[in-house]
């Protein structure tokens, strides 16, 4: 199982900047297995590092600024970041920048090692630029750890406040000698009545070291226990389809949602009374009430729909300057609970779509993710994309902000579809709301016969009713006279 399961992240997490692709590439993924005995060669060394852990949402966030040094006498470009082999499938969205110069484009980042008996796999960093022998370079290393909580008390009454407990090193597990480093939490609350290795408290904030001459894979590990009366939402798979209609001016845009809030469980049964009785005044609760979805400016045709049915409990409110669209679920969802919903809304294509100066090219530019926007944070385990783009499209190509798990080209027929929509379809790993602002691009060849394709068939069809209808009606079914 644990073999499976690392082999599987490894090659959703492959690449943290992803360039334009065919959509008919084999995932991505590294193809080089490093030994269970294998360790970074120690050619680097970190002269400075500050490490930032957020804990405001219901999943960890890491930004590690570091200041590397080579200490060879060759060049070097290759640097390598380790992570637990039961923590690495729980990875998502790691990217590594030049933390002077973050315009440039994030480097090349992958999994190198997914052997099952391992207990370190490692991230492999390729520098843009070589590092020359005692020059420096400062990293900005980004990613966010989900399933990282844990509720303590693990059940609560409907009404008790939830303490999240996270473990951690206050050590940055490197895999380099760190001359002097630092680790800073952030929490939303100062309401943290249990924590470990006495760090310096400054409200919301606690500051471990400095510490110094730290070797290579050293950690110290530590707790804190800290109030998070919010719901932990996580949803297990979202598949999201976007159809494109150029001959109607649409985009269509349908996502369905398998949430689980993974807070703690109610410790008793679930009073409805209680629940009403509260809501005048609407306490914190670790329970899942509602999610707004910001969509674009001029979106319209919003539905929300159950296992059950048409959900009557939202709101869509837009006007020239936004677009919200609230919803609220048939009950509140407690830890442990699980919603599966879909909803949909309409666009202009126009806002999303331009063709290019010559030939039939078209850009498509689409956000990768919308979906609920929350203090508190939404995470993904599993996302499906669709584009569904005109039948007759040709030549597909794509640049994703995130790391994909897989593409692959398919077929989508629908009504009076002759040899079906040329469909892209995504699938992507630990992602979380962050990735909202982040634009999915994809460019295709529509050529001028394509575009009639639809017309001529509709066309076709018609005369031949009408064929028909007077090929039979030239038919003579009398009975002759004898």
């Amino acid at each position: 199982m644990r073999s499976s399961t690392l082999f599987v992240i490894c090659q959703c997490s492959a690449f943290s900047s992803i360039a334009a692709g065919s959509i008919l590439s084999t995932p991505l993924s590294s193809h080089q297995i490093l030994p269970d005995n294998f360790k970074p060669p120690q050619v680097f060394k970190n002269a400075n590092l500050l490490r930032n852990i957020n804990l405001e949402k219901g999943y960890v966030k890491e930004t590690v600024n570091v200041v590397i040094e080579n200490i060879d006498a060759k060049e070097q470009d290759t640097y390598y970041i380790p992570f637990k082999a039961e923590a690495i499938g729980n990875v998502g969205g790691l990217e590594v920048r030049d933390k002077k110069d973050p315009e440039k484009p994030a480097f090349r980042s992958e999994v190198v090692e997914y052997d099952p008996y391992s207990p370190t796999q490692f991230y492999r960093v390729t520098l843009s630029t070589p590092l020359a022998p005692s020059a420096q370079q400062t990293l900005s290393i980004n990613y966010h750890v989900l399933s990282a909580l844990a509720p303590l008390p693990a059940t609560i009454d409907q009404q008790d406040k939830q303490y999240l407990l996270y473990t951690f090193s206050t050590y940055w597990p490197s895999a380099y000698v760190t001359e002097k480093q630092k680790t800073k939490i952030k929490f939303s609350t100062a309401d943290i009545p249990d924590y470990t290795a006495q760090p310096l408290r400054e409200g919301k904030t606690f500051t471990y070291g400095p510490f110094e001459k730290n070797p290579a894979g050293v950690e110290q590990e530590a707790s804190v226990r800290y109030e998070f009366t919010r719901p932990i939402t996580h949803a297990t798979l979202l598949e999201r389809d976007i159809e494109i209609s150029q001959w109607g001016g649409n985009l269509a845009t349908e996502e369905r949602y398998w949430l689980t809030n993974k807070g703690a469980h109610l410790a008793g049964q679930f009073s409805r009374v209680e629940w009403a009785r509260t809501q005048h005044y609407s306490p914190p609760t670790s329970a899942l009430r509602g999610l707004t979805l910001p969509l674009q400016v001029g979106s319209l045709n919003p539905y929300f729909t159950d296992d059950i049915g048409n959900v009557s409990t939202s709101r869509f409110r837009s006007n020239i300057r936004e677009a919200n669209l609230e919803l609220k679920p048939r009950y509140p969802v407690f830890g442990g609970w699980k919603y599966s919903f879909k909803v949909g809304w309409d666009a202009n294509l126009g806002s999303f779509l331009r063709k290019v100066k010559k030939g039939d090219g078209y850009v498509l530019r689409v956000p990768f993710l919308e979906g609920p926007k929350m203090g508190e944070g939404i995470s993904y385990e599993k996302v499906d994309l669709r584009v569904i783009l005109p039948e007759g499209a040709t030549n597909v190509l794509y640049e994703s902000p995130i790391p994909v798990l897989a593409s692959e080209m398919s077929s989508h027929k629908t009504f009076m579809d002759t040899l079906g929509r040329t469909t892209l379809k995504l699938t992507a790993m630990n992602v979380v709301d962050e990735a909202r602002d982040k634009d999915l691009i994809v460019t295709y060849d529509y050529p001028l016969m394509a575009a009639y394709r639809k017309p001529l068939t509709v066309f076709a069809g018609i005369m031949t009713v009408f064929a028909t209808a007077w090929g039979i009606g030239r038919l003579d079914v009398s009975i002759a006279q004898p």
